[in-house]
């Protein structure tokens, strides 16, 4: 019995304690650093929503003043109607960069501009369409990117973020030739797109921005892909 228990005791050496004193250390340490990460998920998360709850605000906004001012297009001539003081309004083509942005300004005081809505009924997605783009801009929704006023002749190029949960332009991977998207501007004109192209390109290649439409309203969607590395681009051209 006294063997065994010097045994033991010989056996528990200063080095072992050390390491078990380590291996406790890097315990808690690891634990602490899940909860830190775990937190910094829950925080990352919640300041998507509430950049995104901006977004949700402009649509709603949007959708109201398309409500409030029926707008509509006869020829070369855009005639406003009023319902509230029942008189009509005609602004030439010339005078359309008067009336085709809105601003919002969110509860935070932060204001924005938007020109559009972008609506893909196939993976359920509607956002306002912001008028520049920018690290921050890209957090509140999708921003214009390059091109024409939105449904004007030439290609309308849309930049989004890419999240796993499908918010933004998370499920533009999930996009099919022959899948139609809306774009509606601030005249209420809504214009159907249909993809005929996706693929992948390098960050720095920008040939997908390209105006050489032949004539033809086009639209182009980008988002990130393969972790940040490349970017995902989709083609869309208008249905006759």
């Amino acid at each position: 019995m006294n063997q065994i228990l010097v045994t033991e005791k010989l056996y528990i050496t200063p080095e072992i304690k050390r390491k078990k004193i380590l291996y406790k250390v890097e315990f808690f340490l690891s634990v602490f650093l899940i909860c830190l990460l775990f937190s910094y998920y829950i925080y990352a998360e919640y300041d998507r929503n509430k950049s995104e709850q901006v977004s949700r605000e402009i649509l709603a906004q949007l959708k109201y003043q398309e409500d409030d001012t029926v707008k509509k297009v006869e020829e070369d001539v855009i005639v406003v109607v009023l319902d509230k003081q029942e008189e009509k309004q005609h602004l030439t083509v010339e005078n359309q960069t008067k009336i085709d942005t809105a601003t919002y300004t969110s509860t935070d005081g932060v204001t924005y501009t938007t020109e559009a809505i972008l609506k893909i009924p196939s993976i359920g997605i509607e956002y306002p369409v912001l008028s520049e783009t920018s690290p921050d801009l890209l957090f509140v929704s999708i921003n214009k990117y390059w091109g024409p006023r939105p449904n004007e002749i030439g290609n309308y190029c849309i930049v989004g973020h890419y999240y796993e949960s499908g918010k933004m332009f998370g499920y533009l991977h999930k996009l099919k030739n022959g899948d139609i998207a809306e774009l509606t501007d601030l005249f209420g004109r809504k214009v159907k797109y249909q993809v005929y192209n996706k693929y992948i390109v390098q960050p720095t290649d920008t040939k997908c921005t390209s105006q050489l439409t032949n004539g033809k309203r086009e639209l182009t969607l980008i988002t990130c892909t393969n972790h940040g590395k490349q970017r995902l681009v989709v083609k869309l051209r208008e249905v006759q």
